[in-house]
C-alpha cells in the first residue's frame, strides 16, 4: 500500500514529524500532500470562530496566504512540492480551487459525497458522487474534460446499489420538517438506506468491503480510503479512545487491505490519479 500523507502546518514544522516523513518519502513509499487547517496555519488574523474553522468561509486572499504558508513550509522542511490537497474539515469551495490553481496543485480531495456540512458552517456535498473527475478552477464542482485539476472525492457511498436513489431518500428524511423524526436511523437499522465511508475510523471491514464491491459494480474506477493518522494510536482521537479501539481499527484496516489485494485493486498515490485516462475516472 502506498499512502498519501496530507500534512498540516504543525506537522510540517515539527522536527520529529519531518524526520519520519522524509525517511518514508525518500524510499518512494508515500506521497506528501497538503492539509490546511485555518486555525493553526498562519497568518492567524481571522476571528476565532466555528465558521472560520472552514477554509471556504475565509476571504479568498486570506485563504491564499494560509495555503501559501503551508505549501512553503512543506517545500522548505520536507523538500517536496505538494500537488495534492485537502481542506481541513472539508471546507472546500471554488475560491479554494482557484487558489490551488495559483499555487500549482493538481489534485483536490476535499469532497465527501452525500454529506451535508452546513450545520457545521461548511459545504453541502449531497449532490456530489464518489466519481473522480477533471475540473477547471473556475467551477470546482463541474466536470471539464480539459480541466487542469483532478477531483478525487473521499469514497462515501451506500450499501444499496442505487446511490442516487439512496441519496435522494436520505436528503428528504434528514431535512426539516422530517429531521426531528430521526427516520435516517430507522432506515439504517432496517437496512434500507446505509451510508458508508471507506474509512476504518467509521466503518466495519464488512461494510467497507460491501461498499467497495458496490462501487466496482456501479462502474467507479477509483476508491479513496481516508483516516486520520493519530487514530493509529489510542487516546489521540475520538475514533480510538482505548487500546481496544486501536486494535479494532488495525483489524478493520487489515481485513480491507487483504480484500483489496485478493480482488486485484491497485494501490496508488493521489497524485497518480491525474495520470489515468479519462475513461478510468468515469462510472459507466
Amino acid at each position: 500500500m502506498t499512502p498519501t500523507y496530507l500534512v498540516t502546518y504543525p506537522v510540517a514544522t515539527d522536527d520529529r514529524a519531518v524526520a519520519l516523513l522524509k525517511a518514508i518519502h525518500d524510499t518512494q513509499k508515500c506521497e506528501i500532500g497538503a492539509h490546511c487547517h485555518p486555525w493553526n496555519t498562519p497568518p492567524l488574523i481571522e476571528e476565532n470562530s466555528a465558521a472560520y474553522s472552514m477554509l471556504c468561509n475565509l476571504p479568498a486572499d486570506l485563504q491564499y496566504e494560509k495555503m501559501k504558508h503551508l505549501d512553503e513550509a512543506i517545500q522548505r522542511r520536507l523538500g517536496v512540492k505538494p500537488v495534492s490537497f485537502r481542506s481541513g474539515r472539508f471546507g472546500y469551495s471554488t475560491d479554494v480551487a482557484r487558489n490551488l490553481d495559483r499555487l500549482g496543485y493538481q489534485v483536490e480531495t476535499s469532497i465527501t459525497p452525500y454529506v451535508d456540512w452546513t450545520r457545521e458552517h461548511g459545504p453541502d456535498f449531497t449532490a456530489s458522487t464518489p466519481r473522480a473527475f477533471r475540473f477547471s478552477s473556475d467551477d470546482a464542482f463541474r466536470e471539464s474534460a480539459d480541466g487542469k485539476l483532478t477531483q478525487v472525492p473521499a469514497t462515501v457511498g451506500f450499501l444499496q446499489r442505487d446511490f442516487a436513489r439512496s441519496s435522494a431518500i436520505l436528503r428528504t428524511v434528514t431535512r426539516a420538517p422530517l429531521r426531528r423524526l430521526k427516520l435516517a436511523g430507522m432506515l439504517h437499522h432496517l437496512r434500507l438506506v446505509n451510508k458508508v465511508w471507506l474509512s476504518p475510523e467509521q466503518s466495519s471491514s464488512a461494510a467497507m468491503i460491501a461498499l467497495a464491491r458496490n462501487m466496482i459494480a456501479n462502474g467507479y474506477r477509483v476508491l479513496n480510503m481516508m483516516f486520520h493518522s493519530p487514530s493509529l494510536k489510542a487516546g489521540l482521537t475520538p475514533f480510538t479512545r482505548t487500546t481496544g479501539d486501536e486494535k479494532q481499527l488495525f483489524l478493520r484496516l487489515q481485513e480491507f487491505l487483504v480484500f483489496a489485494r485478493d480482488t486485484g485493486i491497485e494501490s496508488m498515490k493521489l497524485a497518480d490519479v491525474r495520470h489515468l485516462d479519462p475513461w478510468a475516472l468515469t462510472a459507466s
